[in-house]
This record gives C-alpha cells, sequence and structure tokens, in this order.
C-alpha cells in the first residue's frame, strides 16, 4: 500500500481516470464522424451540384427555382463535377445537400446494395448510406435507346428491339453510346430477343444507333426510337439526390412538382437550348412557367 493514500481514495482516482479516458475516447470518435463539410448539418442553404451535362444542369436550376419559391435557401456548388457519378459522391460524403441523378448510375456508383426486382425506390434506398434520400424521380430518362432512321424503320417494320430480328445478322450496332454502361451488347440482345447484331466499323455506317435518349440527332434526324419490352436496357430516370436535413416536407412538395410534367423529349429540348447557348437557369425558368409550375 502506498503511504499518505487510503484504498478508497485510491479507487476514486482510478475511477476518475477511467471516465476520462471514455470521455476522450467518445470525442475523439464524434470528431472522426462528423461531417467535412458545414453543408451537411441542414442548417445553411442547400448547396445544389451539378456535373458537367447539359441536362444535369439545366435540372439543378431547376430545383433552384421549385424550392427558392417554396421559401428555401439554395447555393449553387463552386464548382461542376466530372460524371454523375462523382456528383452522386458529393451528395454522400456531404459536399452537396442536392444534385440530380440517375437511377442506373447511382446503382453501379453505391453496389453491394440489395436488388428488388420492379421496385426501384426501394432498390436505390437500400443502395444508400443512411441520411441519404433518393427523391421520386422524373418521367424523363438520359438513359440508352437504340434507333434507326425513318428509311429503315420502314424498310424492315421496326418498332420493338424483337423486331431486329426480321432482317436477321444484315443489321449493325453503332452509336455515340455504344460503349456507356448501361448500353445492351449484342450479346445481351441475342439473349435476349434473339437478335443478330454486328458491331459496326463506325458509327456513320451503323444501321442500328445506340444513343442517350436526350441526344439531339434523335429528334434533328427524326431517328426511331426501338421499345425495350424485355428491359434489357437498365432504366436511367432524373431524380433529385438529397441529404435528409434538406428533405423536408416543403422541399419534397416543390420537387416532385417536375415529375409527370417533365418528358425526355422535354429534357432533351432544354438541354439542346442550353447547349445552343441559353443559360441552364433561363432554359429552366421559361419551362416551368410554360407548365404552370411557378407563379
Amino acid at each position: 500500500m502506498t503511504p499518505g493514500i487510503s484504498p478508497r481514495p485510491r479507487l476514486r482516482l482510478a475511477a476518475a481516470a477511467i471516465c476520462s479516458l471514455l470521455l476522450l475516447s467518445g470525442c475523439a470518435a464524434a470528431a472522426q464522424n462528423k461531417p467535412n463539410t458545414s453543408y451537411a448539418d441542414g442548417e445553411g442553404p442547400t448547396v445544389i451540384g451539378t456535373d458537367t451535362s447539359a441536362e444535369s444542369r439545366v435540372m439543378a436550376a431547376m430545383y433552384a427555382e421549385l424550392l427558392t419559391r417554396a421559401g428555401q435557401k439554395v447555393e449553387p456548388a463552386k464548382t461542376r463535377y466530372s460524371s454523375p457519378s462523382a456528383t452522386a459522391k458529393a451528395v454522400v460524403a456531404g459536399k452537396l445537400g442536392l444534385a440530380p441523378a440517375y437511377e442506373s448510375t447511382l446503382l453501379r456508383t453505391f453496389p453491394g446494395g440489395d436488388t428488388l426486382p420492379g421496385n426501384m425506390p426501394a432498390t436505390l434506398s437500400m443502395a444508400l448510406p443512411m441520411g441519404i434520400t433518393a427523391l421520386p424521380p422524373a418521367a424523363a430518362q438520359r438513359g440508352v435507346v437504340l434507333a434507326v432512321s425513318a428509311t429503315t424503320a420502314r424498310r424492315h417494320d421496326l418498332h420493338t428491339l424483337a423486331d431486329l430480328r426480321k432482317p436477321g445478322s444484315r443489321l449493325t450496332l453503332g452509336g455515340s453510346a455504344t460503349s456507356a454502361p448501361d448500353a445492351p451488347t449484342p450479346a445481351s440482345l441475342k439473349k435476349a430477343y434473339g437478335v443478330t447484331l454486328t458491331t459496326a466499323g463506325t458509327s456513320a455506317t451503323a444501321d442500328v444507333l445506340a444513343l442517350r435518349s436526350t441526344d439531339p440527332s434523335i429528334t434533328k434526324d427524326k431517328l426511331v426510337v426501338l421499345t425495350d419490352p424485355e428491359g434489357v436496357i437498365p432504366p436511367e430516370h432524373i431524380f433529385p439526390l438529397i441529404q435528409a436535413p434538406y428533405a423536408g416536407r416543403a422541399a419534397r412538395e416543390a420537387l416532385a412538382r417536375v415529375n409527370s410534367a417533365l418528358t425526355t423529349d422535354q429534357l432533351a429540348a432544354l438541354a439542346s437550348s442550353v447547349d445552343a447557348g441559353k443559360s441552364p437557369a433561363e432554359a429552366a425558368r421559361t419551362w416551368l412557367k410554360s407548365k404552370g409550375l411557378l407563379s
């Protein structure tokens, strides 16, 4: 026994030391779990980010208009992200409060969650970490489609991907979205539809074009988009990816106003106008007013 210190005071000192260590450990853990920016606490404005595409920029502008009219404070991000995947990661990391996102891209970005066929909202919810919300999507998509010229469609009576069996193996596959991760391959088309396509040497010589659904050439060249009854091509509806602190009732109701009104053709037209030099804010405001969504 140490002289001058009775057993009871010594136990009290040991207990105090243990409590101090536990307190310090708790503080360290809290520091590690603290969001890496002030945007993640829901107290400041909703910081809205985009990728570099015209679709993302005009949708972000639309979200900003709707939230502002609903009395929410918003702020544009100081930088654009390189891809929809990078933007989604920025929301999850707390660098953004809100950004446009796409269904299948998000699932590739955050793999490992359970999949419920036919229930995309639940599948997205299981893929995302706690505190991040996938709000309901618009009707508009930016997914891959397969399209043919009006002449080719008439010649072979093409309406769906299954109809590509009619010309046999004479048709070739190409297009700007051929290498996209969600683009169908000749093998997947063969399996689902019994279709035999060969890869074209260049997109210019291809009979069947893999394009993004918002590609302006679809309208400009009057291409016929073939439907996909077997769902070989995954959906890419656009939706708001948002941090939970910013997803209150007013924000949800405001953002949901575009869902049924915005079609793929309209999103393509909006993107084309932005590519032609119109500001995303002007394009978004004009469209919202034309649909009666802004007072």
